[in-house]
């Protein structure tokens, strides 16, 4: 099939790369000339395990382009799917003009037939706004005899898997009630159905939502289990011992209940902002949403806090080695990272950060610029070097594994700051650090 793809962020780039793997020929359209230019290249603008050798392969093989050209991608494809930024309005709200602006676009230069695809993650009623928006275009350059149908057809897809779970979909929801439509994204989508269905097909309405409550599913669980967490420590309790006890239960699971110092990236905190502000739209008052997002909110102060108690307030001229940039591990997307809480409270506390990512640096470069208060280390061991503590952020594998001897002679303090529950208290303490974590009680060396 032919297929277009507008926007070449990181949903729309993953979408427009996995189908033309399996043989579809899809051209993607971008306004960003250099962007363009550079995936021409095979030069890709973030970091996604597996997506630079599918994008060179795939390019090479004639069956994904890349373009600045809207009238050509809309010429292309059979199927245009509108896969553009919804970044948070003011309110909070999803902004959605750049979804609004393609699909004006597409209307300008549609001269037969077309499916247009939500593929952004949009309030409940934007397929609505799409259809009414094209349908003006349409009468604006007098086309109204031209057919289409606006269909909803979320991601789902995870930062640092996002090519694995793009190959083999848990669930496909298609939000529509054209018949021919749904023939075609059967089609479309036959490739990743072959073991069993996977294709749910619902009312549109109800598959803009169901995108908003899987992601503020996700992130209640980890808002509930650092309340949990902080629950523990004050009750004596190790949330470590909990999470085991309670992830047994298949009706819980242990998915998304690992504690830790809050949720970040470009989805959750949006997403649950924006079905806030939606109920709100409505009258309807989202208490469990906007207790979650409070919640992360202050989780993200968690280890500063920490960190303030143990040196007694006196931060000024202290130098903290940090490891983790990113929001998670597998990415280099620092939205809304704990990391960013962390070091802007150190800052504001006349403390030092040098800090240590393996793919996050360059970010934190475009974002923080040259300053006095902050080193960027080319390997974790050098971020230890004369600082008085170890603070560890973001859980990537190869900071489970610790030369203690080197940690003993590189901090100024034997103190470490674990945000994210990789190390056995008793063990850190056996080993001569004074060791805090989230949900359990710290220990203190010997």
């Amino acid at each position: 099939m032919k297929i277009t793809v507008f926007g070449t962020g990181y949903v729309g780039l993953v979408q427009g790369v996995i189908l033309a793997n399996v043989g579809h020929h899809v051209v993607c359209v971008d306004v960003d000339a250099d962007k363009v230019e550079k995936l021409t290249q095979g030069i890709i603008p973030i970091f996604e395990p597996g997506l630079e050798a599918l994008v060179k392969e795939n390019s090479a093989a004639g069956r994904l382009q890349f373009t600045t050209d809207a009238a050509a991608g809309v010429t292309h494809g059979d199927v245009q799917f509108i896969a553009v930024g919804t970044p948070p309005d003011e309110d909070g709200s999803a902004d959605l003009q750049y979804v609004l602006k393609v699909a004006e676009t597409i209307a300008e230069h549609m001269q037969a037939h077309r499916i247009i695809v939500d593929k952004s993650t949009v309030p409940v009623g934007t397929a609505d706004k799409v259809r009414t928006w094209v349908a003006r275009v349409l009468e604006q350059h007098g086309k109204t005899a031209l057919t289409f149908d606006v269909v909803s057809n979320p991601e789902f897809l995870k930062e640092g898997s996002a090519v694995a779970d793009c190959q083999k979909p848990d669930r496909i929801i298609i939000g529509t009630e054209d018949t021919h439509s749904i023939e075609i994204m059967r089609e479309l989508y036959a490739p990743f159905n072959r073991n069993h269905e996977k294709m749910i097909v619902m009312d549109v309405r109800s598959a803009e939502l169901t995108k908003y409550a899987a992601n503020c599913m996700l992130a209640t669980k980890i808002s509930f289990m650092n309340e949990m967490a902080n629950l523990a420590e004050r009750l004596g309790a190790d949330i470590e011992a909990v999470r085991q006890g309670i992830g047994t239960d298949p009706r819980i699971g242990y998915h998304f209940i690992y504690p830790g110092v809050g949720y970040g990236g470009s989805c959750f905190p949006k997403d649950v902002q924006a079905l806030v502000r939606t109920a709100e739209n409505i009258g309807f008052d989202a208490k469990v949403l906007k207790a979650v997002e409070a919640r992360n909110a202050e989780q993200k102060t968690t280890l500063f806090e920490k960190i303030h108690a143990h040196f007694n307030g006196a931060l000024s001229g202290k130098t903290f080695a940090l490891w983790g940039l990113a929001f998670k591990p597998n990415t280099d997307d620092m939205r809304e990272a704990p990391s960013r809480v962390l070091m802007e409270a150190l800052w504001a506390a006349g403390a030092k950060v040098q800090a240590f990512d393996p793919e996050a640096m360059e970010e934190t470069q475009r974002l923080y610029g040259n300053r006095d208060d902050l080193t960027l280390c080319g390997t974790k061991e050098t971020a230890l070097n004369g600082a008085d503590a170890l603070v560890v952020v973001t859980e990537w594998q190869n900071f489970r594994a610790l030369d203690f001897a080197l940690i003993h002679t590189q901090l100024s303090q034997p103190t470490i700051f674990d945000g994210r529950n990789m190390h056995e208290p008793a063990r850190m303490a056996n080993k001569g650090f004074t060791y805090y974590s989230v949900g359990r009680k710290p220990l203190m060396s010997e």
